[in-house]
């Protein structure tokens, strides 16, 4: 399904690139290089301080037991297929000229903060990916994403979507903190940004989301998949977002997983075997890759 193209060309925006984001830091690691600290000076332009941080720094509350997440994704380094190994590189290569880019409303986003609720440290490079579907129609998403919501429960949006004939449409540049995840967790590990509320990934997590087809507009546990197009733009952006940012396959996860409510279902009968064999063809299954 193509954009209207009178629409994309009105709502175009330039999305900056983060080439030099490629290493990260944990916070309470000891003897950082002089390139995570560099890393980190170039990020407090980027970041933002945290009005709701308590001026006295306090150990956060710990996101509460979950079930563990072991990725379905296996490391390989072959490439099973020479042709689609080309295929796919040459989509990669022209990731950034292809994407659609629509521009959604500032209240559905944020600034990725640089300190806690409780006046810790915490990194705002993105370290995790979380898949979602959109249940309805992609059009259906952006124009929710493009309203205003002044309610923070209302508030949401991811940094991509993918549409059922794999068209990419980026809708927020991965700087920013997109509202893909209420309550969250992952590996153990969540943010708490406001007192009132409790911790998410959001803070260091991108967020993508699939076109739900048509027989799975409905709240059944499953529907027909997704269409080879999805996936193949799925893997070239998921390999743009790891190389970007380190990411390892590890962190790519699902909305299901990292929820914390319980509530969380998708993306439903998304198919882990071919983003393994699109991801090995593109090489970023190999430890020595990433």
């Amino acid at each position: 399904m193509k954009l209207h193209m009178a629409v994309v060309t009105a709502m175009a925006v330039s999305l900056g690139g983060l080439g030099w984001l490629s290493r990260s830091w944990e916070p309470g690691e000891s003897g950082l290089a002089p390139r995570d600290l560099a890393l980190l000076e170039m990020f407090q332009v980027l970041g933002e301080p945290n009005p709701f941080a308590s001026q006295e720094r306090r150990d956060p509350p710990k996101p509460p037991p979950h079930s563990g997440w072991t990725s379905p994704l296996r490391s390989s380094c072959r490439v099973n297929d020479a042709v689609e190994s080309r295929r796919l590189r040459s989509l990669l290569a022209a990731l950034p000229d292809q994407a659609t880019r629509v521009p959604i409303h500032p209240s559905n986003y944020g600034d990725r903060f640089r300190v806690d609720a409780f006046g810790n440290p915490v990194n705002p490079t993105p370290k995790l990916v979380v898949l979602h579907e959109t249940v309805y129609g992609i059009q259906s998403a952006i124009n929710t994403f493009m309203t205003e919501h002044p309610n923070d429960d209302d508030q949401v949006s991811y940094h991509a979507l993918i549409s059922l004939d794999g068209e990419l449409v980026e809708l927020l540049d991965p700087v920013k903190r997109a509202f893909g995840a209420g309550n969250s967790a992952f590996d153990g590990r969540w943010v708490i940004t406001n007192p009132r509320v409790r911790g998410s990934v959001n803070n260091f997590a991108l967020h993508v989301s699939l076109e739900t087809p048509l027989d799975g507009e409905d709240d059944g546990p499953h529907h027909s998949g997704y269409s080879p197009q999805q996936y193949d733009a799925l893997a070239v952006l998921l390999a743009s977002w790891m190389k970007r940012f380190n990411i390892p396959f590890e962190n790519i996860t699902t909305h299901r997983v990292v929820d914390l409510g319980g509530e969380r279902a998708d993306p439903r009968s998304f198919d882990w075997k071919a983003l393994q064999v699109r991801l090995e063809n593109i090489g970023m299954l190999c430890r020595q890759s990433v």
